[in-house]
């Protein structure tokens, strides 16, 4: 069986979309996700997207990361697939409904409320996800923030000294995170500008995170740090994080279409 594919990216990090609205397909698994985001053996990303149709919005959004691992949430990728499809939607996720609009070369996505309690990161155990009493080899009081997937968020003076590369899989592993967790460092550059580097969970080391960036975003917000609409600036560009006063984050950035191509089903499955 033949199927088609679009490569696309959101400030460099980068989706396979595969669409299971123009084109029946058989049940995709872990396996099968990992093998076609293999850099080497298959066609090689950050995320594996699944467009479905959905009965309760426009279309139904399936996220599969690097490691095959399902989550429930991607702003970049929501970016994108809102740039495929055209024109405003509203999209099924595993973390509930978001709506996206294409504008120009990129979109805006209507991320949904953030959630705080340590029962919805989720965290093992109770404590103030706004200040929470751990630490990491200097890295300590993080707050958590779950925006359809959950991360933990530090504040550093310089987010590029930070060896993310070494201590993200630590943290993203560690007891107290039963689900694992997106790591992200930050450096707030003014009340109007956050810098940003991110660990996300099953996928390592990303040159942008969508969802890292409303995190992030709402938590510097949250302690007072920043306005309710900031630039947080990754290592692939800029994305524009608002959180409005119906407690609802708007993320807007641009997305890219990268190339279109065809593969085998049945050489990955």
């Amino acid at each position: 069986m033949r199927v088609d594919f679009v490569k696309m990216h959101g400030l460099g990090n980068d989706f396979v979309v595969l669409d299971g609205r123009a084109q029946a397909l058989p049940p995709l698994g872990e396996g099968m996700a990992s093998a076609l985001a293999d850099r080497r053996s298959g066609i090689g990303c950050d995320q594996l997207i699944l467009l479905e149709p959905s009965g309760a919005a426009d279309f139904r959004m399936r996220i599969f990361n690097a490691d095959g691992s399902e989550v429930g949430a991607c702003g970049n990728a929501s970016r994108a697939v809102a740039l495929l499809h055209g024109k405003p939607a509203r999209v099924e996720t595993g973390g509930g409904i978001i709506a996206v609009e294409p504008r120009g070369d990129g979109a805006s996505v209507d991320m949904g409320e953030p959630r705080f309690d340590w029962q919805d990161i989720p965290l093992a155990y109770g404590m103030d996800t706004a200040l929470m009493p751990v630490s990491w080899e200097g890295l300590d009081q993080p707050g958590a923030v779950n925006v359809g997937n959950p991360h933990v968020i530090f504040f550093v003076a310089d987010c590029d000294a930070v060896p993310l590369d070494r201590i993200g899989p630590e943290i993203e592993t560690d007891p107290l995170f039963p689900e694992r967790v997106n790591v992200n460092v930050a450096s707030v550059t003014d009340r109007g500008h956050i810098r940003l580097r991110v660990w996300e969970r099953g996928a390592g080391l990303t040159r942008a995170c969508g969802t890292g960036a409303c995190a992030t975003a709402v938590h510097a917000m949250r302690r007072g740090l920043v306005e309710r609409e900031v630039a947080v600036a990754l290592p692939g560009g800029t994305l524009t994080i608002a959180w409005g006063e119906d407690n609802r984050i708007r993320m807007t950035g641009p997305a890219t279409e990268a190339y279109r191509g065809s593969f085998e089903w049945g050489d990955f499955a």
